[in-house]
């Protein structure tokens, strides 16, 4: 029940639905009644699955899009997170409709429709997750190969870093689902079945599709080309939109190389992996602008909600790469400029403002360095 109570409390603050109406404890009443803690035991058997297609984290079991008093209708205070077809989780709870499941995978805890989990045994699973030969989604997204009457293997979308096992020399097959497969990879996809247990199936990825065999070497080059792939998708706060807000864009980021980043921006700032430069209330810009005058191309730069990826210089002046929701600063003539990107953009960092009188800089309070001998173990 604790679990429960820590992604599902009701917020302190006055929630809003999109035509203006304010949440009433009824309504929560009605959100609360779902999560079925009348359901959970003093033992409970926890259940394990595979995604097999995108899906949304929620706060509640439920798809009502609920928003805070600014009424901004990109931010779903509902929306927590995403999950990707071949991710494990594990099955903690259902609700009282039977329609979702308490999840917890690799970094958040959450509930997701029930028809997008198939479940299976430990042991199908860990032996799904350990097979070694594996494609990677390199490109911000990517589609199985259409396949006529099979929709749960035609057309599903897959987003960078998700891992899909390639099935051996011994497995292929020359002809599959009236076509040659010479052309396309053959990958081991987790399908749910009517029943919602688990089958694999196997699934065609043509080779001309942005993947690769094994991780990406982790270098700045392939750090910054992953991230320019990105360039241009809107912001979707908590994975909203089939898109990613900014730390779902690192996170995808770092899948690529094998390395799996916590879900939140203080999460992965506060974190002590990789090499930190850290700063707090007392310290000054300069110390900060000594810092950035030094980075790295990849280095990951931190303010309260916001994480941004250095790329390099221009003019002198450092640029960054970061799915970011508005653009401020002054312009040369003394006005404040207040303007919106809501996409993943290219911007300098030294000038953003957050307000009038505060700028980014004034905010950092972590630079992060990640290298293969930093992340190591973590």
């Amino acid at each position: 029940m604790a679990k429960i109570q820590t992604i599902s409390s009701v917020p302190s603050s006055a929630r809003f639905y999109a035509d203006g109406t304010e949440l009433t404890p009824q309504h929560f009443k009605r959100y609360s009644d779902n999560l079925n803690i009348q359901g959970v035991k003093e033992q409970n058997l926890v259940k394990f699955g595979l995604v097999t297609r995108r899906s949304s984290l929620r706060t509640f079991p439920t798809l009502d899009r609920v928003f805070n008093k600014s009424m901004d209708l990109d931010l779903d205070r509902f929306q927590e997170s995403g999950v990707f077809p071949s991710e494990a989780v594990a099955i903690l709870h259902s609700s009282k409709d039977g329609k979702w499941l308490l999840v917890q995978n690799y970094h958040y805890l959450a509930w997701v429709q029930q028809e997008d989990i198939a479940i299976g045994s430990k042991q199908q699973i860990q032996t799904y997750l350990d097979h070694q030969d594996f494609l990677l989604v390199t490109g911000a997204k990517v589609l199985t190969s259409y396949v006529p009457n099979e929709p749960e293997i035609s057309q599903v979308q897959l987003d960078m870093g998700v891992k899909l096992p390639l099935l051996s020399n011994d497995e292929q097959h020359g002809e599959l689902y009236g076509q040659s497969t010479s052309g396309n990879y053959e990958v081991k996809l987790p399908v749910r079945n009517l029943d919602g247990s688990l089958s694999i199936k196997t699934a065609l990825i043509g080779r001309t599709q942005d993947v690769h065999q094994g991780y990406l070497e982790y270098t700045a080059q392939n750090v910054i080309a992953q991230g320019f792939k990105f360039l241009g998708e809107r912001y979707g706060w908590g994975h909203d939109y089939n898109g990613r807000d900014c730390t779902g864009f690192v996170g995808e980021i770092y899948k690529t190389f094998g390395i799996l980043m916590p879900r939140n921006s203080g999460q992965q700032g506060n974190g002590e992996y990789g090499t930190n430069f850290r700063f707090d209330k007392n310290s000054d810009i300069a110390s900060k602008l000594t810092v950035i005058k030094n980075l790295q191309i990849g280095d990951l730069i931190y303010i309260p909600g916001h994480v941004m990826v250095y790329l390099g210089k221009k003019n002198g002046q450092p640029i960054v790469i970061h799915d970011v929701k508005g653009l401020a600063y002054w312009t040369p003539d003394g006005e404040y400029y207040q303007g919106v990107l809501n996409a993943v953009s290219v911007t300098p960092l030294i000038k953003l403002h957050l307000n009038e009188t505060t700028t980014y800089v004034d905010k950092i309070y972590n630079i992060k360095r990640l290298t293969l001998h930093n992340v190591e173990g973590n």
